[in-house]
């Protein structure tokens, strides 16, 4: 087995830590990604493995659990119609915005129903993270695609649902996932999901996932509340009532998955990230539906 530590000319001590490590391990390599960009990185570790048999993927905030790699061999193995497998996530904070926004992210509330997030159980799901792939996937579907910022693990198992594949999600092995640890990290981090899920949904022609529409629709809702003062009452308590029902949704959920003490600074985190995806969503269909933009180097400095 190789490893290849790829890194993207980080000054944080990460290198001469991996240096010092490759010294005492052989199998330990650290590649240069002077893209900066993760679909680079994806790739680079790849094609250096050369023709290996199978290829794990872990992504930079990731831990695996010590029965992982195993597991995901196994499944790859005993079914072949599987062509890519991942654990159960499990959200970890280094503060209190931290663990608050973990809260949210394990909440199908927080983000859409049928997610690899929420899976109570092992089974069938339309993509996974941290993922071990048979190398034969990549030969018949090509690589990671380079002019995503963001969303090219969504693209890349999408195109195996398309081809004919199934990913399976194990739920009895996990992975770590160190989430944001700032407000405005979180709401970066939604605003490039939305926006560059447009781009996903433009290349192969349709959408991806249905519960993608939410978001922008609920922004778009909100938009149009700014006209309620022109319209009947009765039809402004008719338009009212979705917004009662998800500040209902909100309260609710807030309770059942915030951190004891910190209820307010819970609820306030599903708007926030709702919202944040939908006008990303709604700026990527104005720049690459509507004017034919083409990705950029302003918008790739934009999402690192």
């Amino acid at each position: 087995m190789q490893v290849f530590v790829v890194d993207g000319m980080s000054d944080d001590g990460t290198r001469a830590v991996v240096t010092e490590l490759c010294q005492h391990y052989p199998s330990l390599h650290l590649i240069d990604n002077k893209q900066q960009l993760t679909p680079f990185a994806f790739n680079l570790g790849i094609h250096a493995g050369g023709e290996a048999d199978y290829v794990q993927i872990v992504g930079a905030r990731h831990i695996l659990s010590s029965n992982y790699l195993s597991s995901c061999l196994t499944k790859l193995q005993e079914n072949s119609s599987i062509w890519g497998v991942g654990g159960q996530i499990q959200n970890v904070s280094v503060n209190e915005v931290g663990a608050c926004i973990s809260a949210v992210l394990s909440s199908s509330f927080g983000v859409g129903m049928g997610n690899f997030r929420t899976m109570s159980a092992s089974g069938f799901t339309d993509t996974v993270t941290s993922p071990m792939y048979p190398y034969w996937v990549f030969e018949k579907i090509g690589f990671f695609d380079q002019t995503l910022i963001r969303n090219q693990d969504d693209d890349f198992n999408f195109r195996i649902t398309e081809a004919g594949g199934k990913l399976y999600l194990i739920h009895d092995i996990h992975l770590k996932y160190y989430v944001r640890a700032s407000l405005n990290g979180v709401r970066k981090q939604y605003f490039q999901y939305g926006y560059w899920k447009v781009f996903v949904n433009q290349k192969h022609g349709k959408m991806t996932t249905l519960r993608q529409l939410f978001p922008p629709a609920f922004v778009a809702y909100l938009c149009l509340s700014i006209l309620l003062p022109l319209v009947p009452s009765w039809l402004q308590i008719l338009f009212a009532l979705p917004l009662v029902l998800y500040l209902f949704g909100v309260l609710f959920f807030g309770q059942k998955v915030s951190p004891k003490g910190l209820f307010f600074q819970t609820a306030r985190l599903f708007p926030l990230i709702h919202i944040s995806y939908g006008l990303g969503y709604m700026l990527g269909i104005f720049d690459f539906l509507i004017q034919g933009k083409k990705p950029s180097d302003k918008q790739k400095e934009l999402s690192r």
